[in-house]
């Protein structure tokens, strides 16, 4: 499948109803399976990439066959690019393409992901880092670099994204960090 249009989300309470709504999703719809786990906290969430009507009837399907175990749900259509390698733990940056850091941290996997997209989208910045929830207490957290004033920017439209949400932790921008706090990413 090209690049995804659109991403879904949907973090559920219950990890068997999470495996019984992922294959009714999946059925539903010509959609990408992203990522579909347990996240601590005994919960489950799917991501979801496809065309923006796909993953729409995707999480449609989700919500309704969820019901009660729906925690918290996403639709972004027009996802930014960089969301995908960035999810997926792939970025690797040059030397020369580290900068000031970004950090913002989120109470749920669902929120990180509507935060980086909208910083992704105001500022430029690189996404290199987007953790869903696994080994944080269901938490999220997206780590961008840049110039300090796209960091900035980048920061602040995530952390309002979140903080709309009600579920912002921290955001942090470190405009001078060590060479150390990059080194998985080199």
């Amino acid at each position: 499948m090209s690049t995804p249009k659109a991403i879904g989300v949907i973090e559920l309470s219950s990890i068997g109803v999470g495996y019984q709504i992922e294959d009714e999703m999946l059925k539903a719809a010509r959609v990408e399976l992203l990522i579909a786990r347990t996240i601590c906290s005994g919960k489950y969430i799917i991501i979801l990439g496809g065309s923006v009507s796909d993953v729409e009837t995707a999480i449609r399907t989700g919500i309704t066959a969820g019901g009660e175990a729906v925690i918290d749900h996403l639709v972004i259509p027009n996802v930014h690019p960089a969301i995908f390698p960035a999810l997926g733990q792939s970025v690797a940056l040059g030397a020369d393409e580290t900068g000031a850091l970004g950090i913002v941290e989120t109470f749920s996997g669902t929120s990180i992901i509507a935060a980086a997209d909208a910083a992704a989208k105001a500022a430029r910045v690189t996404l290199f880092r987007i953790h869903v929830a696994m080994a944080l207490g269901g938490k999220g957290f997206c780590l961008m670099t840049g110039t300090v004033a796209d960091v900035r920017a980048g920061v602040t439209v995530a952390a309002d994204e979140a903080r709309r949400r009600g579920l912002l932790v921290s955001e942090v921008v470190i405009p001078r960090p060590s060479r150390e706090l990059f080194s998985d990413y080199l």
